[in-house]
């Protein structure tokens, strides 16, 4: 029998590491190379990852179910060592190994045909990383996924949603359909706990019709198109958005444009590129604490080139180094 021992990473006689170099395609593919949880009631991190591979609420193309598999695979590019991710742009380690901790939690169960089952076990989830005092961070699924994810969120304290998307996602019902990629938006209004929305990028033909609008708007929703926020800038944009409020932040990658997302269901031109979304991303985490993050509708199969995964990990990881830095500097460190 072949043993193999892998020797603690030192520094050599002659300055070189030893150990292993741990490459992305190298160990297992877990979100940023983040220690595996399979026991939902021992989690202790400041971050949790919880895939939510659920497509069975889209209306045109599937294929969104392979999303979390493909984001982690992305998001090893963004796993080096070093100790943090180095920003030479603001001049601030992102993520430090020794003050953020992350770990994957894997998927929850999907029951095939049976939706409020599956919503039922992301649900659950989601709630024991909340339980557990960590940031979850949900790896979707088709956009029903928000469903679970923001219900889980009931017994805490108020969220404002910021929604990035091409679609309103308001419909209330359409042929008994209640929870399907085109409601999460409704069906969160409806819940006492989200305050308001802010719901950036939604453009052209889609789902919802103009009571759909009238709708998001009565319910306390500001809506503004990628226009909108291109005319405003990103300073604009945070301004319209409640200060010192807990956020839960929902991301569609069909907010993105299909030039730099193209693998998702419903792709719509027009769309943002990559530092529209980091920038507001970034003044967002200054003027109050997200909470709660799920991204979703990356279906791997229509990007063979995966540069829809690789945007999604880039965006996360960012974010996360955002959110914790933000927390430090509150908190006076």
């Amino acid at each position: 029998m072949c043993r193999v021992q892998f020797r603690e990473a030192t520094l050599g006689e002659h300055g070189y590491e030893s150990g292993r170099l741990n490459l992305p395609f190298v160990g297992h593919s877990t979100f940023a190379k983040a220690p595996p949880v399979t026991d939902w009631d021992a989690i202790d991190a400041d971050v949790a990852v919880l895939g939510a591979p659920f497509d069975s609420g889209t209306q045109y193309r599937p294929g969104a179910r392979f999303g979390p598999r493909a984001i982690r695979e992305a998001s090893t590019l963004f796993s080096f060592g070093h100790g943090g991710a180095y920003d030479f742009e603001d001049d601030v380690v992102y993520l430090p190994k020794d003050e953020v901790t992350i770990v994957d939690i894997g998927d929850a169960d999907i029951v095939h045909t049976d939706t409020l089952q599956s919503h039922d076990n992301i649900e659950i989830g989601v709630r024991k990383i909340i339980g557990a005092g960590a940031l979850p961070l949900v790896l979707g699924g088709d956009h029903s996924v928000h469903i679970p994810c923001i219900r889980a969120f009931s017994d805490e304290d108020p969220v404002h949603i910021v929604h990035i998307d091409a679609h309103l996602d308001f419909v209330d019902e359409r042929h008994g359909v209640r929870f399907g990629h085109g409601n999460p938006l409704r069906r969160a209004s409806e819940m006492t706990h989200v305050t308001g929305m802010t719901q950036l990028g939604i453009r052209n033909v889609s789902s919802s019709n103009r009571t759909d609008y009238d709708d998001a708007r009565e319910a306390g929703s500001d809506i503004l198109s990628v226009r909108d926020v291109r005319r405003l800038g990103a300073d604009g944009v945070l301004r319209r958005i409640p200060e010192g409020e807990r956020y839960y932040v929902t991301i569609d990658i069909d907010g993105f444009d299909p030039s730099v997302a193209p693998g998702t269901g419903t792709p719509s031109h027009g769309g943002f590129l990559y530092y529209e979304v980091l920038e507001i991303m970034q003044g967002l985490s200054k003027q109050g604490d997200i909470v709660g993050i799920d991204l979703v509708e990356v279906a791997p199969d229509y990007d063979p080139p995966g540069i829809t995964a690789m945007l999604a990990a880039q965006l996360l990881m960012n974010m996360l180094g955002f959110v914790f830095h933000e927390r430090k500097m509150r908190a006076g460190d």
